[in-house]
């Protein structure tokens, strides 16, 4: 029985090991994650500064001086491995110019992922811009809008207020009766006078 018991206990333990081992060997966030020391040090290159420079050599291998220079180059390697004396020749005719062909190989496969770099930074600039530009167009758009509800609200509310046109015209009207007003009661004046002196008149 106590050997059953001890077997049980030690096939419990046995069943229980792996579960804590493997609960340990979870990452725990509590605790920082380790460094891993490299063999060989990286290189450190400053992007930008790089990017800056691949994006003046793209700019000037799009030049005619560049093409200018590269034509005459190749131009003299060639007349210089063909024409000139043989034990100064360092790319022979008789290689086919190996080594002229090595190196406009070599400067294709690094000019290419340089061109893309300042290609893809140019992209980016243009995101950029793109999306300053569309930012700047809802801006303009929402003080359009706003803008427009203002004038409408302002024409709404010049409905109900006097403007200087009507004033000035109900002025002159006022002015047309007040001098037709007087000009009736001058007539009217006059009339009693004449009336008057008739009856004076008849008396005496």
């Amino acid at each position: 029985m106590a050997d059953e018991v001890r077997r049980g206990r030690w096939t419990r333990r046995r069943g229980a090991r792996p579960k804590l081992l493997r609960q340990s060997q979870r990452p725990r966030l509590d605790t920082p994650k380790e460094v891993r020391r490299q063999i060989l040090p990286r290189p450190e290159v400053d992007p930008e500064a790089f990017g800056r420079w691949s994006e003046r050599f793209a700019r000037f291998m799009g030049t005619p001086q560049f093409l200018v220079y590269m034509t005459a180059f190749v131009a003299i390697w060639l007349v210089w491995n063909t024409l000139g004396p043989q034990d100064l020749q360092f790319d022979p005719r008789a290689l086919n110019y190996t080594l002229l062909t090595l190196i406009l190989s070599m400067q294709a496969s690094y000019a290419a992922p340089l061109i893309l770099l300042a290609q893809n930074r140019q992209d980016d600039r243009d995101r950029v811009s793109l999306e300053q530009d569309r930012q700047r167009a809802e801006r303009n758009l929402g003080d359009t809008e706003y803008l427009a509800r203002e004038v409408a609200a302002l024409r709404i509310a010049m409905r109900d207020v006097a403007t200087r046109d009507f004033l000035r015209s109900e002025l002159r009207g006022l002015l047309e009766e007040l001098e037709s007003g007087r000009g009736d009661d001058g007539v009217a004046g006059v009339r009693r006078d004449d009336q008057g002196g008739r009856t004076d008149r008849r008396r005496g």
